[in-house]
């Protein structure tokens, strides 16, 4: 599996309270349409915190089967608690996921060595689907050493990091400590375009839920090293990259994607929709970018 490009962290569509099965399908499908390199469902952006169990599996389930092998779904698996992680990651290699996307342990703060015996067990308790590490320790509050995930490498099943840390130096750092072949996607859009410069392979992307094909073609100009086409694409993006986080995401990217008549703007508390002055500023950027 070629794991490089855009891949769009999904939002999970409401309707009612409830998941919005016919909307998921239809992003799923204007995603591929788009050009989107990969979707991943279930992660910060899919509110995976309010899901509970039954849905996230749905929604894995529905995102897995609406795509049909036309590119590569890596679900989001992470908790916690280890046994909970497992038991998601089991469910997303079952039902046919490419990869699993675990969070580090949020909220109860690990220390490294807990760090590394959490990644362990889960990896061995994969039965072959790839686990990608997802760094986030704005969220998570603890942020994995870069010698933690160079020893997490050598195991069989992880193979890269969603990298959000904003330490765009750990990029080379983390190729140089790492086993070879290691992957490593941004977490950040604002900074995606020197992440990929460092030798990024892609970004797991919010912005790529609005616009999926400049997103794409973003990455594609960075992998093939063009990186003055980049920038352009870069730069056109950034009002709107620096937009979706004035609020809590996804709040604001739901709204964007409301008016572009995708989905509803329904969020799950206590996630609440965004305020009259950031509507403003998201109009104004969608009347730039054309998007209604």
């Amino acid at each position: 599996m070629n794991y490089q490009g855009s891949y769009c962290a999904l939002i999970t569509p409401f309707k009612n309270g409830n998941v919005d099965e016919t909307s998921l399908r239809n992003l799923v499908n204007w995603h591929i349409e788009e050009g989107t390199n990969g979707i991943v469902p279930v992660g910060t952006t899919g509110e995976s915190p309010t899901l509970d169990h039954n849905e996230h599996r749905e929604v894995v389930e529905i995102v897995i089967d609406q795509v049909n092998n036309r590119i590569p779904v890596i679900a989001g698996a992470g908790s916690n608690s280890t046994s909970e992680a497992i038991s998601l990651l089991k469910h997303a290699e079952a039902v046919g996921a490419d990869a699993a996307l675990v969070v580090t342990p949020y909220y109860n703060k690990p220390t490294q060595e807990g760090l590394y015996e959490h990644f362990k067990a889960i990896n061995n308790a994969s039965l072959g689907i790839p686990i990608i590490i997802y760094n986030i320790p704005p969220r998570s509050i603890v942020d994995m050493s870069v010698e933690v995930m160079a020893e997490l490498s050598k195991l069989e099943h992880i193979i890269g990091v969603k990298d959000a840390t904003s330490d765009l130096e750990r990029v080379d750092k983390q190729k140089s400590y790492c086993s070879e072949g290691f992957l490593q996607f941004s977490g950040e859009d604002i900074t995606a375009f020197e992440f990929m410069q460092n030798g990024g392979n892609g970004c797991i992307s919010v912005t790529a839920n609005v616009l999926p094909r400049l997103c794409s073609e973003f990455q594609k100009f960075c992998i093939e090293g063009d990186f003055d086409k980049a920038l352009s694409i870069h730069n056109k993006l950034e009002p709107l990259h620096n937009a979706l986080f004035i609020e809590t995401s996804p709040s604001p990217v739901k709204y964007v994607l409301s008016k572009m008549g995708l989905i509803e703007e329904e969020l799950r508390l206590p996630l609440v929709n965004i305020r009259q002055e950031t509507k403003e500023i998201l109009d104004k950027i969608i009347s730039d970018l054309d998007l209604i």
